[in-house]
């Protein structure tokens, strides 16, 4: 028998060395790292509906098209000439 989530539930939980607090309630999800107030939400309805799963796609594709069309970096530009002349060291 399961039970009727009411009230929030609370959890810590470690992600690649670094601590975050899940918490689940009957609006969704949220995750926040540790000592932050803002994180990542998500709803009920956009988990059960495949749009959390659809934007996710959608930013791994994005990221993946950027990484491809990115520019070739141009070598820096040789520094500009002063107008004051070095001087010349006795020797």
């Amino acid at each position: 028998m399961t039970t009727r989530l009411d009230a929030p539930l609370k959890r810590a939980i470690t992600v690649d060395g670094v601590e975050y607090t899940l918490t689940i309630d009957p609006g969704g999800l949220k995750l926040v790292a540790k000592g932050h107030r803002k994180g990542q939400a998500l709803t009920w309805s956009a988990l059960v509906s495949g749009e959390a799963a659809l934007a996710t796609a959608l930013n791994a594709s994005l990221a993946a098209a950027t990484a491809v069309a990115a520019p070739p970096k141009v070598a820096a530009s040789p520094p500009r000439k002063s107008g004051r002349r070095r001087q010349k060291t006795p020797g």
